[in-house]
C-alpha cells in the first residue's frame, strides 16, 4: 500500500451511504483515482463536509495495489469554481469537460500540464462559457495525443491560405483544403475565421478578448464532434450541452 497526496478536481461522484462517497478525481500527478471517502458528509470530518463535483482540493489517500478503488482519507477544499455554479449554461459545460476526461484520461496515467489547463478553463468560465469550451477541449486533445491538425491540409502539408474552402476531416484528422467546391465526403465544412482560430489555439496566439464569439462557438462544437468520432462515441453530457439533437455534425 502506499499514501499519496496531490491535489484534484473531482469528475464524478455518488453517494455510498449517508455518509460515505465514491469519488472520480483527476489528480494532478497520478491521473485518475477512483477512491471511497469514508464518512465525507460528516460536517466535522476530514473531508470539508463532502466533496464535491467540479472543485479542486488536496487529497490523501491509500493506493493499493492491483485494485482500483483507492480508501481516501482526507480532502482540502481549495478552490469552488462558483461560475460553474452561476447559470446552467456553465454548468454543462463543466459536466461535459469532467465527462471528456473521464473517458479520455486512465488511472495511473498523470497529465500535469492537462490538469493545468483545465483548471484554467473552469475558472473561464467566469468570461466565456464557449471559450471555456473551446480551450478545455483542445486541451484535452492535445495533451492525450490527439492534437488535430489545423494549420495546414494533413494530407500534404499545404498551407490553407488562398484555398477557397476548408473542411475538417476526421477520418484524416484534421484541415484539408477544398479546391473547385469539390467537399471530401468524410469531412465538414469549416469557416475561414473558424480555421483562423482553430490554427491560432495551435499556435498558442489565440486570446478571448481578439477572439470572434461566432468562431468560438463553431470551434468548440467541431472539436466535440471530433472528440465523439475519436471516442465512437456520445457522451450523455453532450444532450444537454448541445441541445436534444446533440451534435449535428
Amino acid at each position: 500500500m502506499a499514501t499519496i497526496r496531490d491535489e484534484a478536481l473531482c469528475i464524478r461522484h455518488w453517494d455510498w451511504s449517508e455518509t460515505s462517497q465514491t469519488v472520480s478525481l483527476f489528480s494532478r500527478g497520478h491521473g485518475l483515482i477512483r477512491g471511497l471517502a469514508k464518512g465525507a458528509k460528516r460536517e466535522k470530518g476530514q473531508f470539508s463536509g463532502g466533496i464535491e463535483l467540479l472543485t479542486r482540493g488536496e487529497v490523501v489517500a491509500i493506493v493499493k495495489g492491483g485494485q482500483a478503488m483507492a480508501t481516501l482519507t482526507a480532502w482540502d477544499l481549495l478552490e469552488l469554481f462558483p461560475a460553474a455554479r452561476r447559470t446552467l449554461g456553465a454548468f454543462h459545460v463543466g459536466i461535459y469537460l469532467a465527462d471528456l476526461l473521464h473517458h479520455t484520461v486512465t488511472h495511473e496515467d498523470p497529465h500535469p500540464a492537462l490538469y493545468d489547463r483545465m483548471v484554467e478553463a473552469l475558472r473561464d468560465l467566469a468570461r466565456s462559457e464557449q471559450w471555456a469550451l473551446l480551450c478545455g477541449q483542445w486541451a484535452v486533445l492535445t495533451e492525450t495525443g490527439h492534437r488535430p491538425e489545423v494549420g495546414a491540409d494533413v494530407r500534404t502539408g499545404e498551407t490553407l491560405s488562398g484555398a477557397e474552402r476548408v473542411a475538417f476531416s476526421p477520418r484524416l484528422g484534421g484541415m484539408v483544403r477544398v479546391e473547385h467546391g469539390a467537399m471530401p465526403a468524410d469531412a465538414w465544412g469549416v469557416r475561414p475565421e473558424t480555421a483562423t482560430l482553430l490554427a491560432e489555439l495551435d499556435r498558442r496566439t489565440a486570446s478571448l478578448e481578439r477572439a470572434d464569439l461566432g468562431a468560438v462557438a463553431r470551434g468548440a462544437r467541431l472539436l466535440a464532434a471530433y472528440s465523439r468520432f475519436l471516442l465512437d462515441r456520445e457522451l450523455p453530457s453532450v444532450s444537454p450541452l448541445f441541445g436534444e439533437g446533440g451534435l449535428p455534425l
